[in-house]
């Protein structure tokens, strides 16, 4: 197969670690051909097709100089068998513009996987008020007045934008209150920005884990990302230890019950984060930990995706 891959610029992958990475080089392994490009390298025309300047490349197995780039041609987005779309977050209108560029592919016989529509239906953080059941006491507002009825009433609270991820613009406030009129003026900007906020769970002492669901299945280790020192916030980026493990009984539960209903929406990765026995976030536009699940507990999961878009697109 051709399977494009959109996604960030191939020069700044961390091989190590990148997701992204590890699903191409499944796909070279079997012998597909991989080709790569950025959401501003994709046109449309009036009267024609969505295309894009892309870049036809070879992994080599080499960390440094890891792919050679074998071409740059301009093609329609339809000649490819699949386009995996990896773009990582920030969701921003350049974003949105994109997933719309893709739908138009769709519409022209492409097939995009996560699907756009999916994509823009299932923002990470409010994608959870769906599924209320696996949630702990979340508020979403943008009225400051919420927010202290809210910390009045569970003591201590996580505060969180709606746009942010690896962790950033995240605050914990105790029961004392300390600072919560400036950290919601911060993040809210006098109510003119919506807000989530969320009772504390103690367990993220234990990480907040990364469940991954393919194809609606779930894989069957999860990455705990732990806090360290006086860190709350465990995701790797702000400096959290990974580390794989079984999945709970809980996060079977979370996963069954989602995978299913996520898949059928054209969602072929999905992230779930789970925090103890609470569904906290569930990510759609480019979920990672890949690398980390395979080395640490042996389960081959850029296998377990290539066979499920294999399966998608038989």
């Amino acid at each position: 197969m051709n399977i494009l891959f959109v996604a960030d610029p191939l020069e700044i992958f961390k091989v190590y670690k990148d997701t992204t990475f590890s699903m191409m080089r499944e796909a070279q392994r079997r012998g597909h051909r991989v080709v790569a490009c950025e959401p501003r390298h994709i046109t449309w025309r009036s009267g024609g097709l969505v295309h894009a300047k892309v870049r036809e490349i070879r992994l080599t197995g080499s960390e440094d100089a890891w792919f050679e780039e074998t071409g740059t041609p301009t093609r329609a987005l339809k000649e490819f068998d699949a386009v995996i779309m990896r773009k990582d977050p920030p969701f921003d209108s350049e974003y949105f513009y994109a997933t719309h560029l893709l739908e138009q592919a769709e519409r022209e016989g492409t097939r995009v996987f996560n699907k756009p529509a999916a994509l823009r239906d299932h923002p990470e953080k409010l994608a959870i008020m769906e599924f209320p059941q696996f949630v702990s006491p979340t508020l979403v507002t943008r009225d400051p007045e919420e927010v202290r009825r809210f910390h009045a009433e569970h003591r201590e609270i996580i505060l969180k934008p709606l746009d942010g991820m690896g962790g950033m613009g995240i605050f914990r406030v105790g029961a004392d209150g300390l600072n919560l009129g400036s950290i919601t003026e911060t993040l809210n900007g006098q109510g003119d920005t919506t807000l989530m906020v969320q009772k504390f769970v103690p367990e993220i002492t234990q990480g907040d884990k990364r469940v991954l669901v393919i194809g609606g299945k779930a894989v069957p280790f999860s990455l705990a990302r732990i806090p360290q020192g006086s860190e709350v916030r465990g995701n790797l980026a702000a400096g959290g230890k990974g580390v794989a493990q079984p999945l709970s009984k809980r996060d079977l539960e979370i996963a069954q019950a989602l995978g299913p209903v996520l898949a059928k929406r054209g969602l072929l990765l999905v992230g779930l984060d789970v925090i103890g026995d609470y569904l906290t976030e569930i990510n759609v536009t480019s979920p990672t930990c890949f690398q980390e699940i395979t080395q640490q507990a042996g389960f081959d999961v850029p296998k377990m995706f290539i066979d499920e878009l294999e399966a998608a697109l038989a």
